[in-house]
Parts: C-alpha cells; structure tokens; sequence
C-alpha cells in the first residue's frame, strides 16, 4: 500500500514540474539571471558584444524557454518573445529566426556550462537533510550517447562508428555526468568522442576527479 502511495506521489510531483514548466516564459529566466543572486556570476561569464537585437542574456533566457517547450521550433522562441514584448508595450522589429539562430550559434559554452554548474552547486548546497540518504551526501554517476548535426567539424571532433559506412551516419559523442541524488541537479559533466581511449563513462568520470571543489565534481 504505501508503495503504491509513493508511486502516487512521484507522478503526481512530475506532472506538477512539467505544468510549472509550461507556464514559465523566456522573461522568467532572464529574471533570475539577473537576480541579486546570479548577476555577478552571470555577467563574469559575459563575451565582449555589441547591442544586438539579440543580447548573450537574453539570448540564454529564449534557448532555455525553447528547450522545454513541446514545439521546440526557433519560431516559437521567437514569436513568444516578440509576443512578450508587445504585451509590455515594447517595439517588435521582427519575428524572423535568422537573427536568433546566429545569436543562439554565438553564446560561448563556457557561460553556459559555467552557470549551470555555479547553479548546481547552489541547489546542492540547499539541499536539505530530510533530502539525504540516510543523512548521508550521495552523488551519481551517469552516462548516454548523443548525435549531432553531420557537419565537417562534427565529425573532425566525434566521428561516427567505424561500424557505418563513411557519410551514412551521425557523428557521436559520449557523455557523463555527476548529479546530486538529493535535488537532482547535474553538478558536472565530460564530453568526448563515443571510442577511443579515455572516452568510455568511466574514462571520462575520472575526468571529472580532478580537483572537488565544495562537495562536488569539477573539471581538472
């Protein structure tokens, strides 16, 4: 009976996330990255650029709307936005996705996975002891296969198997994380080509053991 019960309340959370989910706009995340809490952090990971349509902030704010959407389209993103801005009063220029798209191509890696790691770590830091396993602090490891676009430099960086044929395939990488079991958050992650040596999980989660900072996994 009471497994039951807790099966209940696990769906009965995850539909909760994902209806909360639904109604948060691009205009939520850019809020919270430019809160008091995140700002300095988010602006210590900001390239030098001009005043675009676009902006590296705003920019992350409609990728991060876009990747939780169900129509994940660019159009989307960019109709929403524009929808926001209108319904403040603010001018909208243009709902075509090429100025997007190119901002999106130019937000560096380095701000993102460098605010999704700080953000992590204050979740797991939060965390609290009713959350724990048994009062202890319990992180996981895990790791999955992606392919990507079969563009040049792709392949150049993660070549597909040499079980397929050459141009009949996806380029893969191989990917693993460390997550925090209390709250769920992904604390660190290593990519690399899906073969080769030192690209297996394991490979890359020694990686990751280089230097622990604050409890967690950083990259050496």
């Amino acid at each position: 009976m009471s497994h039951r019960n807790g099966a209940a309340h696990q769906r009965q959370q995850r539909r909760g996330i994902r209806q909360r989910a639904a109604r948060l706009q691009a205009v939520d995340f850019f809020n919270a990255l430019t809160s008091s809490q995140l700002l300095e952090v988010t602006e210590s990971y900001l390239p030098a650029h001009r005043e675009r349509l676009y902006p590296p902030t705003q920019t992350l704010s409609m990728f991060l709307k876009q990747v939780l959407e169900q129509d994940s389209s660019c159009q989307k993103a960019v109709n929403a936005w524009a929808a926001q801005r209108a319904m403040e009063g603010l001018s909208v220029s243009s709902i075509r996705t090429g100025a997007y798209c190119k901002a999106r191509g130019r937000l560096p890696v380095e701000m993102v996975m460098g605010l999704a790691r700080h953000i992590a770590d204050q979740l797991h830091r939060q965390a609290q002891p009713c959350w724990r396993w048994r009062g202890r602090t319990v992180k996981l490891v895990d790791g999955t296969g992606i392919s990507m676009p079969d563009t040049r430099q792709n392949q150049s960086c993660y070549p597909q198997p040499s079980s397929q044929a050459e141009g009949a395939g996806f380029p893969l990488a191989r990917l693993t994380s460390v997550i925090c079991l209390s709250t769920g958050a992904v604390l660190d992650a290593a990519m690399g080509p899906s073969s080769g040596k030192r690209n297996s999980e394991l490979g890359l989660f020694r990686g990751l053991l280089g230097a622990p900072i604050h409890g967690r996994c950083a990259a050496g």
